[in-house]
């Protein structure tokens, strides 16, 4: 588990940090993230409307970034979707 926390930190990051704060993502980064990282667990990975809809469903104080806990829960939503478990 350890591996799989250090991947997922590190993807962040690399993304995070192209448009400028390595903190969060902004709309481009993210819908890269997902474009590259998640194409066969998020449906319609890449189209823009469909990444725009999602990251203002995980947006929670509504800065138009994603920090990392707010992308932590699409990591959780899809994890237990993959897993088979109720949600």
């Amino acid at each position: 588990m350890e591996s799989a926390i250090s991947v997922l930190v590190s993807q962040f990051k690399k993304y995070a940090g192209t448009d400028g704060c390595s903190d969060t993502l902004s709309r481009d980064e993210f819908h890269r993230l997902v474009k590259s990282e998640l194409p066969h667990f998020v449906e319609n990975a890449g189209d823009p409307t469909t990444t725009d809809l999602l990251m203002r469903s995980l947006d929670r104080n509504n800065d138009g970034e994603l920090n990392f806990l707010e992308f932590w829960q699409l990591i959780g939503h899809l994890a237990c979707k993959q897993g088979g478990f109720s949600q």
